[in-house]
């Protein structure tokens, strides 16, 4: 009935759909097995796609050749780039989708690519034999074979869904849970835990009053996601902003003695950096109140997404609690808020190609992972897909560093330190943000996806070579265009910053704080003239890249210094228990983890750096 597949991707969400796509496009014949096919690329949670940290994610994932930038373009009804006031490298696109849209361009994408089959039933357990995987099991008893499996089941892994005093087993609201998985993987020796996550009531929009509100307008002039040519934005909708208030914490506190999350039914870890709202009020009691945005879930909808409103409280104090809200008080209730709880799997059972060290051809991507966000998880879903196939065309692996993109800074963090709490991405866990900005993904990436013979990237190749010579065409003006007192005064005073005294070069003033591209355009006409030949985005690269040189440059000098260590190779094989001058607990996850070179040694949590020398000494280094 079935064939043997190069890769079977068992779940339709993110990470599923990026996995399915990177293994296609590496040219593996590919089977997505899900539960409902109706549900592929749910936006369970937040209508929305990037963020701070998460925003270069998506530009990362696009750069390698998937789709989440692309489809989001496609479906956005709002875009915005936050952190405009701090540096470039926190500068994070992020959009409004339209939520059924969204899903929808996935499928449709999927259908369309003839390496892509489907089937819809639950999977309760994969086929290893003698440490390999060979396929896996469905609820209707069928063994369907594979050469790779990569598990990205979400929430859905025995979750259970909590409202107040009710609790019942399901992944997502009005689907089931899924069954048998964990028990067998457990008994293959992989170590579970139990998370938690949340999600807000959905609101009619029909009963809210708008002018009450404050106005969340998208960018003037909105950008997007991909590097591709994708449709601009046109007629964005507003996204809202209202606030809670003291009496809507009183009524929220009256139903904590019902709460899961306060009377210990709910055992899992929730996200830190997204608590619910009970969580906030009760951890943060003096203030007085939280800011609320309230964003529409799509063009052709009334429903309404109330973000930061996430909560398992009885449903009948979070409708009491939310009339209560400024813009709120003749509020309808869609449904209400719940939390879910669903088991993952520690990370550090994996390598960092997201294949796991127990068996091989099996990998992991997404909440599985420990991760949250839909960003997260689309990364690891591509990483593994793409990995996957290499694995079977047994083609060298694809790794990515953390001074390579924010992608490697993730999979490292996972693999290395495992998680305790839903591990989601910003741009503080990076180390070399500068060289992970948002707007030169494509120079850094879409390279080596090409290498890897990425379908469709012909393309996205020659924009890059555009782009670098329209980049370096622009640093060649400025280097080489003189500008005088004469040309120049008038506009740097008006500006505020010191005036000429004699000619310069332009780059020179470039260094200024007050001082850009469009500006000097401003004060010199046939510059400008100049300008007018290359599109914002490339000009806006040109200005970061000589304005931040200095920076950039230390920063590449500082990767080559921890890029040595990565060059030092550690044998898979090696027993760490013979090295009697290591620490007994670097022994220990030496031997656990495995690591592959000694940069990544030096990154596990209980490995010091007189455990590096040791393993430098043993090496002859």
């Amino acid at each position: 009935m079935f064939p043997t597949y190069d890769v079977i991707v068992v779940g339709a969400g993110h990470a599923g759909c990026e996995a399915a796509i990177a293994a296609a496009n590496l040219g593996a014949k590919v089977l997505m097995a899900t539960m409902n096919l109706q549900t592929i690329a749910q936006m369970s949670c937040n209508p929305a796609m990037g963020g701070v940290g998460k925003g270069q994610i998506v530009r990362e994932i696009d750069a390698l050749g998937g789709y989440s930038g692309i489809i989001t373009d496609e479906t956005m009804v709002q875009f915005r780039l936050l952190n405009r006031s701090k540096g470039p490298a926190m500068w994070s696109p992020r959009a409004q989708s339209d939520r059924m849209a969204f899903a929808l361009n996935w499928r449709e994408k999927l259908e369309a690519h003839e390496n892509v089959d489907f089937w819809q039933e639950m999977v309760t357990g994969v086929i290893v034999k003698d440490g390999r995987i060979e396929g896996i099991h469905t609820s209707l008893g069928l063994e369907i074979p594979a050469k790779s499996v990569v598990l990205t089941n979400g929430t859905f892994l025995n979750g259970t869904i909590h409202i107040g005093e009710k609790q019942f087993g399901g992944g997502r609201a009005g689907e089931r849970a899924s069954t048998g998985l964990t028990a067998q993987l457990t008994e293959l020796g992989f170590e579970a835990g139990r998370m938690k996550t949340g999600t807000p009531a959905r609101l009619d929009g029909r009963s809210l009053h708008w002018d009450r509100m404050e106005l969340q307008p998208g960018d003037e002039n909105p950008g997007r996601f991909s590097y591709t040519n994708t449709p601009p934005l046109v007629d964005q909708m507003p996204c809202h902003i209202t606030y809670t208030s003291p009496a809507v914490h009183d009524t929220l506190r009256e139903g904590f003695d019902r709460s899961p999350m306060f009377n210990g039914r709910i055992r899992g870890i929730g996200p830190r950096y997204c608590p619910s709202i009970e969580d906030k009020i009760d951890r943060f009691a003096g203030r007085d109140r939280h800011q609320l945005f309230v964003e529409p879930e799509g063009r052709n909808t009334c429903e309404i997404y109330v973000n930061g409103f996430s909560s398992s409280l009885p449903e009948d104090v979070q409708y009491k609690a939310l009339r209560k809200i400024v813009g709120f008080e003749d509020a309808k209730m869609f449904r209400p808020g719940y939390a879910i709880e669903y088991d993952f799997f520690q990370p550090t059972q994996l390598q960092a190609t997201l294949e796991t060290h127990l068996v091989s051809g099996l990998y992991f991507a997404g909440q599985i992972n420990g991760t949250t966000g839909y960003e997260e998880a689309a990364c690891q879903g591509l990483m593994a897909g793409m990995n996957a196939a290499l694995k079977v065309q047994e083609r060298d692996a694809f790794v990515l560093k953390r001074s390579d993109a924010y992608i490697g800074v993730l999979i490292d963090d996972l693999i290395n330190k495992g998680t305790e709490e839903p591990y989601r991405m910003f741009t503080s866990r990076a180390e070399y943000r500068i060289l992970l900005r948002q707007d030169d993904a494509d120079l850094r990436l879409s390279p080596l996806a090409a290498e890897l013979g990425v379908r469709n990237m012909d393309a996205r190749m020659e924009r890059v070579e555009a782009k670098k010579e329209a980049v370096e065409a622009i640093r060649y003006e400025m280097t080489h265009r003189s500008v005088t007192p004469d040309q120049m005064n008038g506009w740097l005073t008006k500006v505020g910053t010191a005036e000429l005294n004699q000619g310069v070069k332009m780059m020179s003033l470039l260094g200024r704080h007050e001082v850009s591209l469009l500006g000097l355009g401003e004060a010199v006409p046939e510059f400008q003239a100049f300008l007018d030949q290359h599109d914002a985005e490339t000009i806006n690269l040109a200005e970061v890249t000589m304005k931040y040189e200095g920076y950039i440059e230390r920063e590449k000098a500082a990767v080559a210094k921890v890029n040595r260590l990565e060059g030092i190779k550690l044998g898979s094989a090696f027993d760490y228990e013979t090295l009697n001058t290591l620490s007994k607990e670097a022994r220990q996850k030496l031997n656990k983890l495995k690591p592959r070179t000694i940069g990544q040694a030096s990154r596990i949590s209980g490995v010091s750096p007189a455990d590096v020398s040791v393993l430098l000494v043993h090496l002859g280094r």
